[in-house]
């Protein structure tokens, strides 16, 4: 049964699955791959502060190798809903391109995919999907669970494609075969409430959360290197809480963020930014959250499956890339080898999220080509 990636697409824009909701998103996925042999297994996992999320693994074939595609149907909020030229969950085509969220990021690449699998011939080997419904969230009870239960399921796949928005102005353009980590903090520093007449009396902790974040701004991480940009720190809040003119503060915060190449690790950081904030001294307190270590995945099959399909069907030579934010593919890399590719993220997470029609047939056929020179055919 050949599926039209267009009319999958629509039908999952259509679910307003904004995270954690899947508002029959997993519903229409699973409708579709069992009527292409898949067998289907819900993962619904809670835990921790976040919230409940349904996730769904589906195979088809049981033999090695195994090839897997990753996705989430969650989408980000609409936002002014007013502002959206057609309405986000319609659906609605105008003109040769579909509108609505989540047709780049990413229900328009899991689509592609699965109307690939629809069309591939007999296969030696198996294909599945990992779809998740927290990849826009707190990516807690999503990616990271599912694959702790293939592990234990002993279905780890050989290699994985996540299909997250890559390509930057045409399809094929670019592939990702690594990602910068991220380091989320929020760094307070303790002082004495006191008047501003007598600062004698008080301790103001201004001054020194200026003194660190001028060292933090100040310093060179590194200059990048062959497949990464220089890692960057950004300070993206900094509030006292204090809106007296006569009164000084007791505490003063401020958060940032640090995207990190493979030139650095978690601990290195977390240790430099402890050393700069006891160098100024004082009392203050540092909660760090590490969202995601950098990696690079080594040239090897799975770039040559990429590259191979895309020269293929577009006659362009793609780059292989590690720009950009995070992916679940942070998690998969503990895993197996995993590289990402899917549709041009002009418009991910914006108002008037679209795709043309025309990328989601070439997408298809892209991953199509992967599947063949995956599975030798």
């Amino acid at each position: 049964m050949l599926i039209d990636p267009l009319e999958l697409t629509q039908k999952l824009v259509r679910c307003p699955s904004v995270t954690p909701k899947n508002a029959g998103a997993l519903e229409v996925l699973e409708d579709a791959l069992k009527n292409l042999g898949f067998i289907c297994t819900r993962l619904p996992f809670s835990g921790g502060a976040a919230a409940k999320v349904d996730n769904l693994y589906a195979r088809l074939g049981t033999k090695e190798p195994h090839f897997c595609f990753a996705g989430h149907t969650d989408v980000v909020p609409v936002g002014a809903e007013a502002d959206w030229d057609l309405p986000p969950f319609a659906a609605e085509v105008d003109n040769g391109i579909l509108y609505g969220r989540g047709t780049s990021d990413m229900k328009g690449g899991i689509a592609a995919f699965i109307a690939a699998v629809s069309s591939l011939d007999d296969f030696d080997g198996s294909i599945s999907l990992l779809i998740t419904g927290d990849e826009e969230g707190p990516a807690v009870n999503g990616t990271v669970k599912m694959l702790e239960w293939l592990k234990e399921q002993d279905e780890v796949p050989d290699i994985c494609l996540v299909g997250e928005p890559t390509n930057i102005a045409e399809i094929g353009d670019m592939a990702k075969i690594g990602r910068r980590g991220s380091i989320n903090a929020e760094l307070t520093i303790h002082g004495t409430q006191g008047h501003v007449a007598y600062p004698d009396q008080a301790d103001n902790p201004i001054p020194r959360l200026i003194k660190v974040l001028d060292k933090f701004t100040r310093a060179n991480l590194d200059q990048g290197n062959e497949y990464f940009q220089a890692s960057n720190l950004e300070v993206v809040n900094i509030d006292v809480g204090n809106e007296a003119t006569n009164v000084i503060p007791m505490d003063a915060t401020a958060k940032f963020n640090i995207r990190f190449n493979n030139e650095h690790t978690p601990d290195g950081l977390i240790e430099w930014i402890t050393d700069i904030c006891e160098s100024v001294g004082g009392d203050y307190t540092l909660d760090v959250n590490v969202s995601g270590d950098a990696f690079l995945t080594a040239e090897g099959l799975i770039s040559d499956v990429i590259k191979g399909a895309i020269k293929s069907v577009t006659g362009k030579e793609v780059e292989l890339s590690t720009s950009g934010g995070t992916s679940d593919a942070r998690f998969i890399k503990n895993y197996c080898p995993v590289a990402e590719f899917g549709l041009i993220n002009k418009t991910i997470h914006k108002v008037n999220e679209c795709v043309r029609v025309d990328d989601l047939m070439i997408l298809r056929d892209i991953y199509l080509q992967m599947l063949k020179l995956y599975f030798g055919k």
